[in-house]
């Protein structure tokens, strides 16, 4: 496809010349796109409610709005990734061998880094900056739900890069809204892109992991759990619980599933199950929880178990240990976020040891489980992948490295 060939040459000649760009000059362009935010504000409102108005799944609209509070969000988080020391050319280990030669492992960026997303326009600005800042260029396909606002947002920053003097396809973002091109993004792009990031729901996601021939970084569902041990504080418990399944049931950090130590159930269970009630959440139930409510709650199945609501719902089990819920955990988790609220360390350390997740609590609702949060102003993703990048990918983790190696004449006998 003539289009997308012209943009992975337009995305390896920038790269090339981003080599060269002093790192001030990087800073000074998310300086000035910040700014040209705060001066296009109503422009980018205005864009985003056409978005809003013609999205035809309503689950997405929480995570398609744009307002006054989410547009400051992106500007801090822009802000925050301008902070951050330039994390390329650092040196990472060094060491010199008995026979003089000297080694040192350097940070290096990956190159050019495809993004596919879907109703987020947050996505747009978080990756053009966290991209840049690790001297990657990026390659933007972002869902048509989102589409007026992707395309503004690219442009502000395109326009930032320009006048800086630094060439603007160092982000590009792709204006074509045909399916095929996701198609060909994955198949026929292996010579201009080195990373692709899907960034939205399971099917996106799935198919991505199986059709591309680029690497991928990315998490395929957050199906977050939380465990309330034996001993564990009441009011503590019922506090994290809510926040991390309603605060904002949409994202995948949000809770899913809730493990209660069976000698709990009638201290703790019956409180956090009718606090969740009452803030509008729908539960699920195994049995013997239902006994404790006269059989009045939905009884959970075995898909409930496996299920990512990313809405009011959540699924309750009683499980007799630590050991029992890490082993739940291990069966139909999805190596993103999981936490234990206990007292006793030892337990915490059974868990936080045992799960296979990429971010693993203690005491922490599940909500934490983003890069920002984090410290990293941002993130392109959450990476469950087994090698790194794992959990957040923000700018360090958007980094590789090579090894130099010198000395003076050396030669192996």
């Amino acid at each position: 496809m003539k289009y997308l060939e012209k943009v992975g040459l337009n995305a390896r000649k920038a790269f090339e010349e981003l080599k060269t760009i002093k790192h001030n000059k990087i800073k000074l362009v998310l300086k000035n796109y910040n700014t040209a935010i705060l001066k296009n504000k109503k422009k980018i409102i205005k864009e985003n409610l056409k978005d809003v108005k013609n999205v035809k799944r309503k689950h997405l609209v929480d995570r398609l709005i744009l307002n006054d509070r989410r547009i400051d969000g992106i500007r801090h988080s822009i802000n925050e990734i301008a902070k951050f020391k330039n994390p390329i050319g650092r040196v990472l280990e060094k060491w010199q061998r008995p026979n003089k030669l000297k080694i040192k492992k350097v940070s290096t960026p990956i190159g050019v880094v495809g993004v596919i997303y879907e109703s987020r326009p947050n996505v747009t600005a978080d990756v053009a900056a966290l991209c840049l800042k690790s001297r990657n260029c990026s390659i933007l396909r972002g869902g048509s739900e989102s589409y007026n606002s992707n395309k503004l947002l690219a442009n502000l920053f395109r326009e930032s890069l320009d006048k800086n003097n630094i060439n603007k396809n160092c982000v590009q973002f792709i204006e074509k809204k045909e399916r095929k091109i996701v198609d060909s993004l994955l198949s026929k792009m292996s010579n201009y892109i080195d990373v692709i990031v899907p960034r939205g729901g399971k099917g996106l996601v799935e198919k991505v992991q199986k059709f591309s021939n680029i690497h991928v970084i990315g998490h395929l569902e957050g199906l977050c759990h939380i465990y309330v041990d034996k001993g564990a504080n009441l009011a503590m418990a019922k506090k994290i619980i809510i926040n991390a399944k309603m605060r904002r049931t949409s994202i995948c950090g949000a809770l899913e599933t809730l493990l209660i130590n069976e000698k709990e159930l009638n201290s703790h269970g019956k409180i956090i199950i009718k606090s969740l009630i009452s803030s509008g959440c729908e539960v699920r139930v195994d049995r013997k929880i239902n006994k404790l409510f006269k059989n009045k709650l939905k009884k959970a199945k075995e898909i409930d178990w496996r299920t990512e609501y990313l809405d009011s719902k959540i699924s309750i089990k009683t499980v007799k240990n630590v050991k029992d819920a890490v082993d739940h955990i291990l069966k139909y988790g999805t190596m993103h976020t999981d936490s234990i609220i206990t007292n006793n360390s030892k337990n915490a350390k059974i868990f936080l040891e045992g799960v296979n997740s990429s971010i693993a609590m203690h005491n922490v609702s599940t909500q934490f489980a983003d890069g920002g949060e984090f410290g990293f102003g941002g993130e392109i993703g959450i990476s469950t992948n087994k090698l790194p990048p794992r959990g957040p990918v923000g700018i360090n983790q958007l980094t590789s490295y090579k090894y130099i190696v010198s000395g003076k004449g050396i030669i192996r006998p």
